[in-house]
């Protein structure tokens, strides 16, 4: 295990695989995300079963916890290796170049890098909004249906929102086609059709999300 986790290979699986836990979190939260549209009922009614479920064996909010440590594992697993990755890229070509023609490469690097950035001052902004309720001009616990419209209803906290989203959609896209590529399971037959994958799911994980700060913003949601 030492030795995999030293070499580069065994990052870029670990990077991979702590990133496909993380978007198959992200898939989850986008799709209760869009129970606000069946009303406060549908969507408070999920944070409550949520918070209750498993309680006989894991008390209030037990399972909601242990989610989030995995993901706290996740985001810390993902985030060190890709500084590592970085670190190891940049130490492989320690010479500059004066005249270096920008490629595909550095382009997404730095879209992956300074997205990944803006999303992680997000999500710490996100959970002192919606889930302490700390920031929120509603933040009632179980209100969850209250507390997201109220959040968006400040225009400037909607766009922070839809800015994010979007770098996430870029994060997704990129991320899923590295990971098919360090897990081994892109070919040259399968590239066309895995980079379909990958921007399909981005575009649809980003439009799911960005439907429910817009819906408020028109007045939709309310």
């Amino acid at each position: 295990m030492v030795r995999l986790w030293r070499s580069t290979v065994g990052k870029k699986a670990v990077m991979a695989v702590s990133g496909a836990g993380l978007l198959l979190y992200v898939i989850a939260h986008m799709l209760a995300n869009l129970k606000i549209f069946f009303g406060a009922r549908s969507l408070d009614g999920y944070g409550h079963w949520l918070r209750e479920l498993a309680a006989p064996v894991f008390g209030y909010e037990g399972v909601v916890w242990i989610a989030r440590a995995g993901l706290l594992a996740c985001v810390l697993l993902h985030m060190t290796t890709a500084i590592q990755l970085a670190r190891r890229a940049r130490a492989a070509r320690p010479i500059g170049y004066r005249h270096r023609r920008p490629v595909q490469g550095s382009y997404s690097a730095r879209t992956m890098r300074w997205g990944g950035v803006l999303i992680a001052l997000f999500v710490v902004y996100h959970v002192l909004d919606i889930t302490a309720g700390v920031v929120n001009p509603n933040g009632v616990p179980g209100q969850d249906y209250r507390n997201v419209t109220a959040s968006f209803g400040r225009w400037y906290v909607a766009v922070f929102y839809m800015l994010a989203v979007t770098a996430l959609g870029f994060h997704i896209r990129h991320g899923m086609w590295s990971a098919f590529q360090s897990l081994g399971i892109s070919t040259a037959k399968r590239r066309r059709a895995l980079r379909a994958i990958a921007l399909g799911v981005a575009v649809v994980i980003t439009a799911g999300f960005l439907s429910v700060p817009i819906a408020v913003l028109t007045g939709v949601l309310t």
